[in-house]
């Protein structure tokens, strides 16, 4: 499983967070269905917001069905989105191409199992065999998963021109992604919508691509592999300001969205992206350039921190470079959440952005100001998946998915809390 959108059980609406897994779990099967059980290793995080875009869209577009009992559900039946929707299948040939391109990536590089001659010579053949159902799979909905499957090629060539800014190495998986998003339009039958999700595609797959930067840094240092940050001479402050201009960004083409239904798409694409990039930068040291102070400097900026309420940060500090709000002591969680402000999608309709209130991104209940501890936002084995006559899959996902998201707009009939501490309000 790979992705950066990875809704929390403890932090998300309980039936939001089973809508999301009934998307998860109808890719896994989509997957089983139309290219076999081994293609269940391409499920990934990301490619099913495909199928929530076309749901968003167009609610009577995606249908959905009965799983059969599942190991990772406590062999418990669950609603899951039918391979026959064609966002789920858009969505499956997408992941295909994305996970061939991946094990083609590494065989070029020489890294892991695919980069060895003899070893990982049938993980090459599994590739060449994904990004030939990936291209059948889309062709039968109309997509052309050439751009996809040209990103592989079209990164190793930017990574061997010198003098390329890292956004001109962002461009192929930009492109890519946006096309994909785009095309989530055709399949919903709203054309007006496609501009503003080619722009959200854009964006998406440039944090995407920083990220997966960001995580690979210390490893492809220590391997003396590429990383796009370390090419272009980008320090890890640039990396997040970039991050944090197209989750802006997303944010704008996201709410010239015209969709029918709108939380879970703006939950995962504004909510979710948001505290990936928090969770991503949140564990980051400073750079090795950054000397650590002598004592007399420490407690001089120790004093000074006390005095702005944590707003001044020293060089060496890992929050120096957060927003103001992540850098404050005041704004941080302190024992319970605000629920006037956390709570905010119960029963009142459509959202037009389910951002969490005070300290979303930082604390965790009683941690330090400003540590980034907050909400665990990994699945474990139990989050996702899906299955059927015991093949492995979801999570416990027992109840009524359809009616996860009411036609009044309202996607609870409790308290949703969205904050990132462990406050024990009483959110459910």
């Amino acid at each position: 499983m790979f992705g950066i959108l990875r809704p929390c059980a403890r932090h998300s609406c309980p039936r939001l967070h089973r809508a999301w897994r009934a998307h998860l779990c109808g890719l896994c099967l989509t997957l089983r269905d139309r290219h076999g059980q081994l293609a269940r290793a391409a499920t990934n995080y990301d490619g099913l917001v495909l199928s929530v875009l076309t749901e968003a869209q167009r609610p009577e577009s995606t249908t959905r069905r009965v799983a059969g009992p599942c190991p990772l559900r406590g062999f418990r039946r669950a609603e899951v989105v039918s391979s026959q929707s064609e966002g789920a299948r858009l969505a499956a040939a997408t992941s295909l191409a994305l996970a061939s391109g991946k094990i083609r990536d590494h065989a070029a590089d020489g890294d892991g199992a695919a980069g060895r001659r003899v070893s990982g010579a049938p993980l090459r053949l599994v590739a060449g065999s994904w990004t030939a159902a990936a291209g059948r799979g889309a062709g039968s909905i109309g997509f052309d998963t050439s751009v996809l499957d040209s990103v592989p090629e079209r990164q190793a060539e930017l990574e061997g021109t010198p003098g390329l800014s890292l956004l001109d190495l962002t461009e192929p998986t930009e492109t890519a992604v946006a096309a994909a998003f785009a095309h989530t339009a055709v399949l919903a039958r709203a054309p007006h919508n496609a501009g503003a999700l080619r722009e959200a595609g854009r964006f998406f797959g440039r944090i995407a691509h920083l990220l997966d930067a960001v995580e690979d840094l210390e490893e492809d240092l220590a391997r003396g592999a590429y990383n796009p940050l370390v090419a272009t001479g980008t320090p890890l402050s640039e990396a997040r300001r970039l991050c944090d201009d197209a989750l802006h960004g997303l944010r704008l083409a996201v709410a010239d969205l015209d969709l029918e239904e709108r939380h879970l798409a703006e939950a995962l694409l504004l909510d979710e992206v948001r505290r990936a990039i928090a969770r991503t930068f949140g564990h980051r040291t400073a750079p090795a350039s950054v000397s650590a102070p002598n004592p007399l400097l420490a407690v001089l900026a120790g004093i000074l921190t006390f005095f702005t309420c944590g707003l001044y940060r020293p060089p060496w500090s890992r929050l120096r470079n957060e927003s103001w709000d992540n850098r404050c002591y005041a704004d941080n969680c302190d024992g319970c959440c605000d629920c006037a402000n956390c709570c905010r999608c119960c029963g009142s309709g459509h959202s037009s952005g389910h951002s969490s209130g005070g300290g979303a991104d930082s604390g965790s209940g009683g941690g330090s100001p400003g540590d980034f501890g907050g909400g665990e936002m990994t699945a474990d084995g139990g989050d996702f998946g899906g299955g059927s006559g015991g093949d492995f899959g979801g999570g416990d996902m027992s109840a009524d998915v359809g009616a996860d998201v009411g036609a009044d707009g309202g996607c609870c009939d409790s308290c949703c809390c969205d904050c990132d501490c462990d406050c024990g309000c009483g959110c459910d």
